[in-house]
């Protein structure tokens, strides 16, 4: 999936020229194998970076261990971000570099409901688990890190086989999708995720006490062909304008 602008509003160029004062002489075309969650940042912040720098974003979306196996298969690629535990694996590998790793964003994982459905609450434990209990159906990721995390939070307050029949948890990344399209009641993924998939409501962030937070963090290859360029990213989305965005998507700084 490579990235659509039209439909963005700018952040500022101002800001992003500031941060890196010169383009780079040599442009580049910096390719990116990344979740969700870091498209919606770039699919924002990325045209102020293209702009300042005048280096091309070209990124390619998929789940967390995909994009792991895709490093794996040889794919030719700039950066990669997936789990921190994942990439710490590629670095182990070889695959990345071990002085680009860094700690990107994290999202706590949220209940959403189709635009305009009631919400239900979700503001204690128990009255979470009522609202699990009495819902049609319900809906997490079967492989990514948010659905792990969903999965391992269910058993632990014993509502895993209570709700097995009606849960959905497809292998891609379309749970929002299907949530605003009234295939699921509910849907538990990463924050980030809601407040940037149109047709569904943000209900809440999960208790306290059963929340988790996904962690994304990203690497250079270590056989890029644009090393400079894919740090150059890095670097920019730890400045402001990248922060920005990521807070008004529901994220925090790694």
């Amino acid at each position: 999936m490579k990235i659509c602008w039209a439909s963005y509003p700018a952040i500022g160029f101002g800001l992003i020229a500031a941060f890196f004062q010169i383009a780079p002489a040599h442009a580049a075309e910096i390719k990116i194998l990344a979740p969700r969650a870091i498209w919606t940042i770039l699919n924002v912040a990325g045209p102020e970076f293209e702009h300042a720098t005048g280096h091309k974003l070209n990124v390619s979306v998929d789940l967390a261990a995909v994009v792991v196996r895709r490093v794996n298969a040889g794919e030719a690629f700039d950066l990669a971000v997936a789990a921190p535990a994942q990439i710490d694996g590629l670095v182990k590998d070889g695959k990345l570099l071990a002085d680009t790793r860094t700690n990107v964003s994290r999202s706590g994982i949220g209940v959403e409901v189709r635009k305009g459905a009631p919400k239900p609450d979700i503001s204690t434990v128990e009255a979470f688990k009522r609202a699990m209990l009495d819902a049609k159906s319900i809906g997490y990721l079967k492989t990514g890190v948010s659905g792990q995390m969903v999965a391992a939070m269910l058993e632990r307050v014993q509502l895993a086989e209570a709700i097995k029949s009606k849960v959905t948890m497809p292998e891609t990344d379309i749970v929002s999708e299907m949530v605003a399209e009234g295939k699921i009641e509910i849907g538990m993924v990463n924050i980030a995720q809601v407040l940037t998939t149109p047709g569904v409501d943000l209900v809440g962030p999960l208790p306290p006490e059963l929340q988790s937070y996904i962690v994304f963090s990203a690497g250079v290859s270590a056989n890029s062909k644009a090393p400079d360029a894919a740090r150059d990213l890095l670097k920019f989305l730890k400045s402001p304008a990248a922060l920005a965005v990521m807070k008004a998507q529901g994220m925090e700084p790694g």
